[in-house]
């Protein structure tokens, strides 16, 4: 039974033409009863003998079977249908069943000019039929109320389809409400994923390049010392030991963002988050000093607690300054780091001294690959609302000075001096 509902379904058109066929046969039953009892009933004789009566019953169940694919033209075909039936004469008769499918058809799927025009005919119809054939002998009142019988039927069947309309139309709204919000849905995840990739791949590039460019330089200062002074070798492959270590420890903390399930309760995921601040700068500071860059480290202002974000800011961007600078400096480089507390924001100033690398690739703009510490940078600073500016010194060498908002501390300032008065 399923099966046939669906090829029904599918196919309306022989839905409609079944239905076409069964009131052309009524109409033509019609016909023939009419002529077998003439002579013998009030039928008039325009439906008698058939010549006006036939092409109307033809064009109305051509209405019927073509309603859905051409409802327009349809409506336009049955008010000609109608208009030859009132003036040949041809009394209301089972086909004009047509008038009332088409007028339901037009307002639930026609155009809006065609569905109002469906309305007028349906109020119209029925008044134009009882003035046309009147029924002798019969009180007006009762004519009148058949008429507003008839009237109603028409209007209701136009009222139904117009629901069909606004349901169907309701429907499709839904949907495309659904499809909408579907593709947002999917571009916010895809904007999501993005930004975490370029968050892991910063936080990859600062673990990363910073360690390894420590253990590399102390790796080659061994290799150059290893028969001529043991005790720098030994010293020299310590740090390189220390440096991996920490390289690992940091890595396993970064991976741990990535792993979900793992410690719901907060505790363990928190462990693993690479959040180092400016309380670790020092450590920082003496870890490359140990890797042989000479580092002139000051701090300027009251110290105080920053948001977080703003300190693993600090953190990375001095970070990514030195390992520029002693990967790229020349030999002799010496840097100064600079972290200043205001009372609005947090200023930092890295540079160097050095002749190296570094303005050919600021120039070139990290063409060789080796630029995408200072995008990071830049990316972490507009993050907090801060920002940086880097490039060559006018004496030679190359600085980087960024500013970081401190939105807090700003709006902490007015409440404390409220509280001092």
């Amino acid at each position: 039974m399923s099966r046939i509902y669906d090829f029904l379904r599918r196919h309306p058109m022989w839905v409609d033409g079944f239905w076409a066929l069964l009131l052309l046969g009524i109409s033509a039953l019609y016909l023939f009863a009419g002529q077998a009892v003439q002579g013998e009933t009030e039928l008039p004789s325009g439906l008698v003998d058939g010549l006006a009566f036939v092409p109307i019953a033809v064009a109305l169940s051509v209405v019927v079977a073509f309603r859905r694919k051409l409802p327009e033209q349809m409506l336009l075909l049955a008010t000609g249908a109608g208009v030859a039936q009132l003036v040949a004469d041809v009394t209301v008769y089972p086909g004009d069943f047509a008038l009332l499918v088409i007028i339901f058809t037009v307002a639930s799927r026609g155009a809006r000019w065609a569905s109002w025009f469906a309305l007028a005919g349906a109020v119209a119809a029925p008044s134009l039929s009882a003035v046309r054939w009147p029924t002798e002998g019969q009180d007006p009142s009762n004519a009148a109320v058949g008429t507003i019988f008839l009237t109603v039927t028409f209007v209701l069947a136009w009222v139904l389809g117009d629901s069909l309309r606004t349901r169907r139309a309701y429907y499709a709204e839904l949907e495309e409400r659904a499809t909408r919000l579907e593709r947002e849905r999917e571009a916010r995840a895809k904007v999501a994923v993005a930004a975490e990739r370029a968050r892991i791949a910063r936080e990859l590039h600062d673990v990363v390049a910073h360690n390894v460019s420590v253990m590399v330089v102390q790796a080659d200062g061994a290799a150059y010392v290893l028969d001529s002074a043991p005790e720098q070798t030994r010293d020299a492959l310590e740090t390189i030991s220390g440096t991996g270590r920490q390289a690992l420890a940091e890595m396993r903390r970064l991976l741990g963002v990535l792993r979900t399930g793992q410690g719901q309760d907060g505790d363990t995921a928190a462990a693993y988050v690479p959040q180092p601040g400016v309380e670790q700068l020092a450590e920082l500071v003496e870890q490359v000093r140990s890797a042989g860059l000479t580092v002139d480290f000051r701090i300027e202002g009251a110290p105080r607690a920053l948001p977080s974000g703003v300190e693993l800011t600090a953190y990375r961007v001095v970070q990514e300054a030195l390992t520029n600078s002693r990967k790229h400096g020349g030999d002799q480089v010496g840097a100064k780091v600079l972290l200043k507390y205001g009372e609005r924001e947090l200023t930092l100033l890295a540079e160097d001294d050095g002749s190296g690398e570094g303005r050919r690739l600021h120039e070139g703009g990290g063409a060789d690959g080796l630029g995408h510490g200072l995008i990071g940078m830049r990316e972490r600073v507009d993050m907090v609302g801060g920002s940086l500016q880097a490039g060559p010194r006018p004496g030679g060498g190359f600085r980087i000075s960024a500013v970081l908002p401190l939105p807090e501390a700003a709006e902490a300032a007015p409440a404390q001096r409220r509280r001092n008065r």
